[in-house]
């Protein structure tokens, strides 16, 4: 159930365009934020000062703009297991998501995309369901990491799935063209289209081969 007291908050985000308008949508909602800060260190330090009922932090601080908020968020809430926390981010991020999700004690945790604080009812909305305990998740993060949990080789056609399957038992491409009566050129060829279609990272050949058949063996 969504909360009608005045929440204390405190505030992290580096853009300060951002962060002022917050200050100000969350002001209008009758709710206080108690410190605005601009990095990882300094939100550390406002929860320690100000004890607020609830945390709302980017993802991406100085000084590496990686994931320095999502980390104090982290250990945030390793220090105060029941310390609600809704993290903004401009980007799905399905590890983010996962740690996030995975801290304190369950409950009082929240992943929102920046878009959604557009929707000034539904993003005030979400900031009180965590604070009361609640668990608030993107929908668009939700449809992406449903999508991403299909099986990785789907997309590969029977003559894809056929090499790979040859490379997971240490074949060569030689010997794979051997098997399948095809040129080298060919194994090649599907060698090149799967590792396009499992998304795997630029990499060594090897060390792509390796990522391809681990994909293979866990699906």
């Amino acid at each position: 159930m969504r909360t009608d007291r005045p929440l204390r908050v405190v505030l992290a985000e580096d853009s300060v365009l951002l962060r002022e308008g917050l200050i100000g949508l969350l002001d209008r909602c009758g709710h206080e934020v108690v410190a605005a800060v601009g990095d990882a260190p300094a939100l550390l330090a406002a929860v320690e000062e100000h004890a607020p009922d609830i945390v709302l932090t980017d993802v991406r601080m100085p000084p590496g703009f990686q994931d320095e908020g999502l980390h104090a968020a982290v250990r945030l809430r390793e220090q105060r297991p029941t310390l609600p926390v809704l993290v903004l981010s401009q980007y799905v991020q399905r590890t983010y998501v996962s740690e996030l999700l995975d801290s304190g004690d369950g409950t009082g945790v929240g992943y929102l995309l920046k878009d959604r604080v557009g929707q000034v009812a539904d993003f005030v909305a979400a900031l009180c369901e965590v604070a009361d305990g609640g668990t608030v998740v993107d929908p668009e993060v939700v449809r992406q990491l449903l999508r991403r949990r299909r099986d990785p080789l789907e997309r590969l056609t029977a003559r894809e799935r056929e090499v790979l399957g040859l490379i997971a038992e240490g074949k060569s491409n030689g010997a794979i063209a051997r098997a399948l009566v095809v040129s080298e050129a060919a194994v090649g060829k599907h060698m090149g289209s799967i590792l396009t279609k499992l998304d795997l990272p630029p990499a060594e050949e090897t060390h792509r081969r390796v990522l391809a058949v681990l994909a293979y063996l866990r699906a």
